[in-house]
Order: C-alpha cells, then sequence, then structure tokens
C-alpha cells in the first residue's frame, strides 16, 4: 500500500572532518585562500582581536572579486564593550567591500565557501578566542545549496 521512498543521498566529498579552536583557522583560512566566487560568513560576535588576522585574507579576497558577505548581530544587541568593537570590525570589513548584514537576534556559526563547503558548529568564526569549540567542514554543493536557501542569504548572493 505505501511505498518507502528512500531518503536523498547526499554527496559528500572526501574532504570532511571535525575541527576544534586549535585546528579550524587553519583549516578555514587555506579555504578562504582558495575561494574563487564568493564566501558567506555567519558570526554574532566580531572582535577586533579575531579581525586583526581575518581582515587582510578577507581584503585579498575582496581584491581577487570574490563577493564576500558577512551577516551579524546589530551592535546594539551587545555589551558596550562588544559594540564598540563590533562597530570598528562591520566598519573595517566594509571599507574592503565586504557587504555586511545586520540580523536581530543572530546566533548562527557558519560559512559557505563557493557554495561547495560548509563550516558549521559553535565557534564564533569572527570572535573566537579563549573557547572550546568545535567546527564540521564539509564538502557538498548539495548542502552548501540547502544551507544558503534555509538561512535565506541567496538573494545577496548574484
Amino acid at each position: 500500500m505505501f511505498r518507502l521512498r528512500k531518503p536523498p543521498q547526499l554527496l559528500l566529498g572526501s574532504d570532511t572532518g571535525l575541527y576544534d579552536q586549535g585546528t579550524f583557522y587553519k583549516r578555514f583560512s587555506y579555504d578562504l585562500r582558495n575561494a574563487s566566487s564568493e564566501v558567506v560568513i555567519e558570526s554574532p560576535f566580531v572582535t577586533v582581536r579575531r579581525m586583526d588576522t581575518i581582515l587582510p585574507e578577507l581584503a585579498r579576497l575582496t581584491k581577487r572579486g570574490v563577493k564576500v558577505v558577512v551577516n551579524t548581530k546589530p551592535p546594539i544587541e551587545h555589551d558596550e564593550f562588544m559594540q564598540e568593537q563590533a562597530e570598528v570590525a562591520i566598519a573595517n570589513m566594509q571599507s574592503i567591500g565586504v557587504e555586511v548584514l545586520l540580523t536581530v537576534g543572530h546566533h548562527r556559526k557558519l560559512a559557505v565557501i563557493d557554495r561547495a563547503i560548509v563550516w558549521e558548529g559553535s565557534l564564533n568564526i569572527l570572535s573566537q578566542y579563549d573557547s572550546c569549540e568545535i567546527m564540521r567542514r564539509l564538502q557538498s554543493e548539495q548542502l552548501a545549496s540547502q544551507l544558503l536557501n534555509f538561512i535565506k542569504l541567496t538573494r545577496f548572493l548574484a
């Protein structure tokens, strides 16, 4: 009477894995250096300290014509000290051509690179400093597309 259908098989590349706060940035930087068309980063917190290391990489991307979109929470949602840092970091990103989106109540931590590489987990990419975190890297155009559609950012990517 009812036919059971198999769920669609996800096509994952061979380069998937788990990373922590000590291994994430080296692999993420490699992915950024190799980005060819677009980078989407969602990080609710942005600090000057972390941006000191990431901003030069984002600047190289925008100079190469790679579209970079960052989604974060509005600075007003931070305490006073973090608010000032977020405002400075956002202005710095905008000055190099990064499109910065502000989402009220934002708390997602993820990145999508070239609609093929997905990073997701607990690590605040643009602010992490001394916390114990986890990030999963998946290489899949199917998952990247699904995630971008789910978070409704495809309209900002042309």
